[in-house]
């Protein structure tokens, strides 16, 4: 390559990287104006932590007594005059302790003026701390954006994050200068890093609780003017915190969770006072105090969870367990309004949370999805064919295919207006808009392209985006699923294999699945986990030896028959019917089973 078609690539190298940062910037200024006025928060508490310290660059007061022979010579690089609460006087160029000399009272006095007085700021001390932090806050930016957590990233979850390293760097920094907490063991008693650890657990998960932990962890390091222990400490009961916590599912659980950590605590006092040599005089002191730490963190985050559930909208295990209960207002509407779409939801929901169980996806979290994925429906229910009860005219005859496209998809769009009334957490909204994606009416479609040829099939696209996490697209794949196999006949077992495998790649195919991480391995799985649970809703039944065809039955049972004679049992066709417990045994086909016992006669 010649000079020339060098210095040309050059501009549009840089150009590209402009660009490229440029939008990078565009993407993300929530999370990079979070990470400055993170940072510039905790320069500032760091500060106020040196600016209040006694010890400036040469010198730290905690190292001299009078009397001891110093060990180096200390001059004062400014003048402090009397006042009232100190009457001694500190003059520019003055000796104050010479090495190799005792230190005297008036020597130490002036020693500590120096390091109380504001002017004596240990500016090294402070360059150093925000190099550190700096570091840190980098780390920690880099880890957060570039770390998958397998769903979208709220804004909301970084700044719980740096609200909390923020509350723990300031109570170790400032309860670290009373007396009381003067150790690198008892610090710890006022650290709510275990509090703060299961809070972001639950909310969030054990990823984030894992980051948070590491990052609080070298930040108290700082906040401690290094010291290790408490370090350790930190990190360790942080840790337990998130461990003990990450699948609990009742709210009582977090006093257990509690009691637990405060016995991890006290073994973890126990093994670094072994570890590093300390005295025992005040390990019961400080056993009793990190009991109450732990015990205490299980209590608040039993309080303080309900309000930021509600705050910060969050899919919580605990939220999720409420959004469950088929008691609730909008379940009961969708009952009354829309009873055949609530049975297919069910029917999603069992689907949808056994697929996800077998891949590791959130279980809950796309069993509720499942709940809330039609709600849509609600309003215009009788458009829907799950609604249209036998004799119903279909609504979509009088209509042409577009307006019926148009019905049809616009229940995503206003299931989503009312997820958000109802105030249901991103993670379940996603699901609901997400759970069509993008793929084409096909019923619609090919009636108007029977009739003209040129349209154009984008109008016949649901307006979603196609899944992005797995919990989102096993929702899809089984509302396809359940819809579909109740059209299919005689659904054996190998029949809703193959059948279910064609759905499957045709999602596939349709680019509907690019966008999550499901894997082949997953689909395998997915699809054997729907074929069990179908194969055992669509069992069968024994035919009672005198049970007559409704059709041809009279109007009323002969008296002293059964309601079982009289009537053949219909085949199920709503999850509330699957569910029910059968009054009589399993059907036997004789193409598919070879031989078996004879029915028992039903009591009377």
């Amino acid at each position: 390559m010649n000079n020339t078609e060098k210095e040309n690539e050059k501009p549009g190298a840089v150009s590209q990287i402009m660009k490229g940062t440029g939008e990078y910037i565009r993407k993300n200024y929530p999370f990079l104006i979070l990470f400055l006025a993170g940072l510039l928060a905790v320069s500032a508490l760091n500060f106020l932590k040196i600016s209040t310290a006694q010890t400036i660059a040469n010198f730290s007061l905690e190292d001299f007594e009078i009397g001891q022979i110093a060990d180096r010579t200390i001059l004062a690089d400014r003048s402090l005059s009397p006042d009232n609460l100190d009457p001694v006087s500190v003059t520019k160029g003055e000796k104050i302790i010479k090495k190799g000399f005792p230190i005297t009272e008036e020597g130490y006095a002036k020693l500590k003026k120096m390091s109380a007085s504001p002017l004596y700021i240990d500016y090294r001390a402070f360059a150093n701390s925000e190099l550190y932090l700096l570091l840190l806050s980098i780390m920690w930016y880099l880890l957060f954006t570039f770390i998958s957590v397998n769903r979208k990233l709220l804004f909301k979850e970084p700044l719980l994050q740096v609200i909390f390293f923020l509350a723990v760097f300031a109570v170790t920094a400032f309860c670290g200068k009373l007396p009381i907490f003067s150790s690198p063991y008892s610090i710890c008693i006022a650290i709510p890093s275990a509090l703060f650890i299961m809070i972001v657990t639950i909310l969030y998960g054990n990823l984030s609780a894992l980051l948070l932990s590491i990052v609080m962890s070298i930040g108290v390091l700082c906040a401690t003017n290094w010291q290790i222990p408490t370090f350790l400490l930190t990190l360790a009961s942080s840790l337990t915190s998130a461990a003990i916590v990450r699948k609990i599912e009742r709210r009582l659980d977090l006093v257990f969770a509690g009691l637990m950590i405060a016995v991890f605590n006290i073994v973890y006092v126990l093994l670094f006072s072994v570890i590093f040599n300390e005295t025992f005089d005040e390990l019961p002191k400080l056993m009793i105090g990190l009991a109450i730490n732990g015990f205490l963190s299980g209590i608040l985050t039993l309080g303080f969870l309900t309000p930021l559930e509600i705050i910060l909208n969050t899919a919580s295990v605990f939220r999720l367990m409420d959004l469950s209960d088929a008691n609730t207002p909008i379940f009961k509407q969708m009952q009354i309004q829309s009873n055949g779409t609530y049975n297919h939801s069910m029917m999603v929901a069992q689907l949808a949370e056994s697929a996800c169980r077998e891949i590791g996806a959130n279980a809950l979290l796309a069993r509720v999805g499942a709940y809330y994925h039609d709600i849509g429906k609600m309003d215009q229910s009788e458009y829907f064919v799950e609604n249209q009860v036998n004799g119903m005219e279909n609504k979509h005859n009088d209509l042409n295919p577009t307006l019926s496209a148009s019905v049809i998809k616009s229940h995503v769009r206003k299931g989503v207006e009312k997820a958000r009334q109802i105030h249901l957490p991103q993670a379940v909204i996603d699901i609901i808009s997400e759970h069509h994606g993008n793929s084409i009416i096909t019923y619609f479609y090919n009636s108007a392209k029977e009739k003209d040829p040129s349209l154009d099939e984008d109008d016949f696209r649901y307006p979603g985006i196609p899944p992005t996490t797995k919990e989102s697209a096993v929702v899809m794949l089984a509302d396809t699923v359940e819809a579909a196999c109740h059209t299919l006949e005689n659904p054996t077992s190998p029949r809703l294999d193959k059948f279910i495998t064609i759905l499957i790649n045709q999602k596939v195919e349709a680019k509907q699945l690019d966008n999550c991480d499901l894997t082949f391995r997953d689909i395998s799985k997915i699809k054997a986990a729907f074929v069990n649970l179908l194969t055992g809703y669509y069992h069968n039944r024994i035919k009672y030896q005198n049970q007559q065809d409704p059709d041809q039955a009279p109007a009323k049972a002969e008296e002293g028959a059964s309601p079982a004679e009289a009537v053949k049992p219909a085949a199920p066709s709503k999850p509330a019917a699957a569910a029910k417990p059968a009054a009589t045994a399993k059907t036997t086909a004789a193409k598919n089973t070879t031989a078996k016992p004879a029915p028992k006669k039903e009591k009377k």
